[in-house]
């Protein structure tokens, strides 16, 4: 991350915010780590609470069956389907 460098935040899981860093991959990262500019949750995102109160928050198609684990473990299209994700709801490409 960089400091100074504002970011998008993609989505919130356990309260934490999910953030393309610098390296292109969408990690999570502890809010404290950032000022808050906008804090409205966007109108897409669907939302619930943990068993200990804490936000999940995401796209549509983020949100269920751990699309993150199986981004991460390099399941096939899982790649191809967060970057056609992210340009559909924010906007933004793959930076090569």
């Amino acid at each position: 991350m960089t400091i100074g460098k504002q970011y998008i935040v993609l989505g919130i899981e356990g309260d934490s915010f999910r953030v393309i860093c610098d390296e292109n991959e969408p990690y999570l990262y502890e809010p404290e780590q950032f000022e808050i500019i906008d804090s409205e949750m966007p109108k897409f995102w669907l939302s619930e609470k943990g068993e200990d109160g804490e936000l999940y928050a995401y796209p549509p198609p983020w949100f269920r069956n751990y699309f993150f684990e199986d981004y991460f473990d390099n399941v096939k299209g899982k790649k191809e389907q967060f970057w056609a994700t992210c340009k559909k709801y924010y906007g933004i490409n793959k930076n090569v």
